[in-house]
């Protein structure tokens, strides 16, 4: 099925056997915007390192299709291909390598392979520096980012933004944010918010989430509880307004009923 990014009864752990999802099924179209919430090892972000194909978790159940292609058992960069992409709750720092070069490369790959929402010329480096200038001001970078090495003394928060940078460079189907909001300050958190928001295509989102902070900048649609690696609650933004107020104790006793 086109624009629509279906998990069907995941199951999936460590390779040393550990399970850690235990059935997780979700559909997401493309242009909403699905919450995930839950207390810390849950799986919420083993739910975003299987969608996206790395190498440390294994599938045992269950099968996952990006606009009706069975992605299960593809690897992260065929993932990635077809229109999928993971903001990294930490992203790495690489020395020597331009992140200015090193996103033109990504974006005009993603183009050529046919994914960025049907953007098809590749970016030339005046055209690439013309094309994500603003984007860059929109999240309080200054123009020298470009000449920066990949994440490489960037602050918790720099490095929040470029992944949001790179998402609005690329342009995907589908997007998975594994806790944007983690150890930003308001100001950031607000850039990053208004960033999303002000994105100028359809795309579908998952953002991971602990707290309700964020969808202060971004409502989602739906909201998921994730407690010991099953969703055992949805609902709409109220979700998110209650289980804030409430905490998590109340599904912790859902989940081991």
């Amino acid at each position: 099925m086109k624009n629509v990014l279906e998990i069907k009864d995941i199951h999936a752990g460590t390779k040393e056997g550990k399970e850690i999802l235990r059935g997780v099924s979700l559909t997401i179209k493309k242009g909403e915007i699905h919450a995930v919430m839950g207390p810390n090892g849950g799986g919420k972000s083993t739910l975003a390192q299987v969608l996206m194909g790395h190498p440390d978790y294994v599938i045992t159940k269950g099968k996952i299709t990006l606009n009706g292609v069975d992605i299960t058992n593809l690897t992260p960069d065929r993932r990635a291909h077809l229109g999928l992409f993971l903001g990294f709750q930490y992203p790495v720092e690489i020395t020597g390598v331009n992140y200015g070069n090193f996103l033109r490369m990504a974006v005009n790959e993603s183009r050529e392979q046919g994914t960025g929402n049907g953007e098809k010329r590749k970016l030339s480096p005046i055209a690439f520096r013309n094309t994500v200038a603003p984007i860059a001001k929109t999240l309080g970078f200054s123009e020298d980012i470009v000449k920066r090495f990949l994440n490489q003394g960037f602050s918790g928060g720099e490095k929040k933004k470029a992944e949001i940078l790179q998402l609005a460079m690329l342009r995907p189907d589908f997007a998975i944010l594994d806790e944007p909001d983690s150890g930003l300050d308001v100001d950031a958190l607000r850039y990053i918010g208004n960033a999303i928001g002000d994105l100028d295509y359809s795309f579908g989102l998952l953002l991971i989430t602990h707290y309700q902070r964020i969808l202060h900048y971004i409502k989602p649609d739906f909201v998921h509880i994730v407690v010991a690696g099953k969703i055992v609650k949805s609902g709409d933004s109220q979700l998110a307004k209650e289980t804030e107020e409430k905490g998590y104790e109340q599904y912790l006793k859902m989940s081991k009923s």
